[in-house]
């Protein structure tokens, strides 16, 4: 029970250490590829800081869903991190849910988020809130499905189970085809979900082009902190996902000190990489335009559907 405890304090201190650092790190990526020297990859922790210490503005037409959103979305974004193993494979809340769970906990935040940006009442918030809708409808049914290609080699939709069986080279590594598909598939939803180019950029304020800065734009002082840090909580979660899942060599399978300590090392290190392709991925394409999107995340759909195809074709 103990043991239980001080990983489940581990594992969230480790989501919460990292997530401003991905952020710094992708931005950091940006500004050396467009021959600029960018700000400390450090920074964002010192925005959240500066956040966390000012007082909030709060509309004179907003409710309660506007002032508990930013604890809701906050809140459920943790608990959906500890559905993801991220330094050793058998989590100790694997119990709590599968996919099925991380998905739902991952749709309660965008369901306040898309309430609170209607609730404000201002223009931005609403076309904000319309457009995450959009977003957020296409991408649930292709992450299930991506992961649901891993999940049926696994025999389990348990994502300890599936990472610790991969880990230990019990079959998850024989059928490339789906797994490529399904790899594919999580990255667009990845990119969808966290607000990254070709989907949304989160460096403008443009009307024309925002999508969950528009939601958030009333916020202010701590209730932008939460938002903030939440957003970086999700993309290190789905980083944690697509890590841990589709390659999760030196992923803790014992809960030992140094097999841990290994474990951490190994994960800094394979999220840290895939922020540096996002943030290269965000230098080389533009952001698509809305109706784009929509042929984009279909895409997703339809690798993830594959996937699962070519499972039962290459086992029959």
């Amino acid at each position: 029970m103990l043991q239980a405890i001080i990983l489940v304090i581990a594992q969230v201190t480790v989501l919460l250490a990292v997530s401003p650092f991905l952020a710094g790190l992708i931005r950091k990526v940006k500004a050396r590829l467009q021959l600029r020297r960018g700000a400390s990859v450090f920074q964002p922790y010192a925005d959240l800081a500066k956040l966390f210490r000012k007082q909030p503005v709060i509309s004179t037409t907003a409710s309660w869903v506007f002032t508990a959103t930013p604890y809701i979305v906050f809140a459920s974004t943790i608990s959906a991190g500890l559905l993801v193993p991220t330094f050793i494979s058998q989590t100790p809340m694997n119990f709590a849910g599968n996919i099925i769970a991380l998905v739902y906990l991952l749709a309660l935040g965008t369901f306040f988020l898309i309430l609170a940006g209607l609730d404000a009442g201002s223009a931005f918030g609403g076309m904000g809130s319309s457009r995450e809708a959009i977003v957020a409808s296409l991408t649930e049914p292709a992450m299930i499905l991506s992961i649901f290609a891993i999940a049926l080699t696994n025999g389990s939709t348990n994502l300890s189970t599936i990472v610790h069986k991969t880990a230990l080279l019990e079959g998850s590594l024989t059928d490339p085809s789906p797994h490529l598909m399904a790899f594919a598939a999580l990255f667009i939803v990845t990119l969808a979900e966290t607000g990254r180019v070709p989907v949304d950029n989160p460096a403008t304020h443009l009307e024309l082009t925002m999508i969950h800065e528009a939601m958030v734009l009333e916020y202010s002082g701590r209730y932008l902190a939460l938002l903030e840090w939440a957003a970086g909580l999700k993309l290190a979660v789905f980083l944690s996902l697509i890590a841990n899942v589709f390659a999760p060599w030196g992923i803790a399978t014992t809960p030992a000190p140094a097999a841990m300590m290994i474990g951490v090392l190994v994960y800094l290190a394979k999220v840290a990489a895939l922020a540096v392709v996002i943030g290269i991925i965000e230098c080389m394409f533009a952001k698509l335009r809305l109706f784009r999107v929509t042929d984009l995340l279909g895409v997703a759909f339809i690798l993830g559907l594959l996937g699962l195809l070519f499972f039962y074709i290459l086992r029959s």
